[in-house]
């Protein structure tokens, strides 16, 4: 008996694999995002320090610039220490606006990752089941497939035996016929 179910059984298991790994990859680009979302926020502190750093330095080098002035032109020290104290004030009030710059990005940010990381759940949550219910829809279109094919197997076998027994019994009438031939052939 010949077995014609192997290869549609073979091409639904196929099938599903691809189906599974689909959704797999599905799942692994989305927590892929999410790891790159969490850097981007991990990031933030490094991002803000070195500004910060920067803003200091800048800081620095134009109170050394002050510095310079205050040393080499004489009778200006009033006017240095007034213009010093501007801009101390104004880097001060530059860096207390830039850490809450800073802070509400972040928390923006976290917001934003929260809110896409519950949507993605979401989202993954119903491609699971929908694809669950793909596998099982599937599975019962294979068996019914397989079904088919083993009455389609039977059938041909069926046919195959009849036909074996139609040309036996053809043969059988040929060979009658050609001993009648020779039968009167001789008489």
């Amino acid at each position: 008996m010949v077995d014609y179910t192997t290869p549609v059984t073979t091409a639904f298991e196929m099938q599903r694999a691809t189906i599974t790994q689909s959704q797999k990859a599905l799942e692994q680009s989305v927590a892929f995002q999410q790891n790159v979302n969490e850097a981007v926020i991990d990031s933030l502190d490094t991002q803000e320090s070195a500004q910060r750093r920067g803003v200091e330095l800048s800081k620095t080098a134009f109170h050394s610039y002050l510095d310079a002035i205050e040393s080499t032109v004489p009778g200006v020290a009033g006017t240095v220490e007034e213009m010093r104290s501007a801009v101390d004030e104004q880097y001060d009030f530059l860096l207390e606006n830039h850490a809450e710059l800073f802070d509400n990005v972040e928390s923006e940010m976290v917001e934003g990752v929260d809110a896409y990381d519950e949507m993605t759940q979401e989202y993954l949550d119903a491609v699971g089941e929908q694809v669950e219910m793909l596998v099982d829809a599937h599975e019962e279109l294979e068996a019914q497939s397989v079904e088919a094919a083993e009455q389609f197997g039977d059938q041909l076998e069926e046919v195959q035996e009849q036909v074996e027994e139609i040309q036996a019994q053809v043969e059988e009438v040929q060979a009658q016929a050609a001993d009648a031939v020779e039968v009167d052939v001789e008489a």
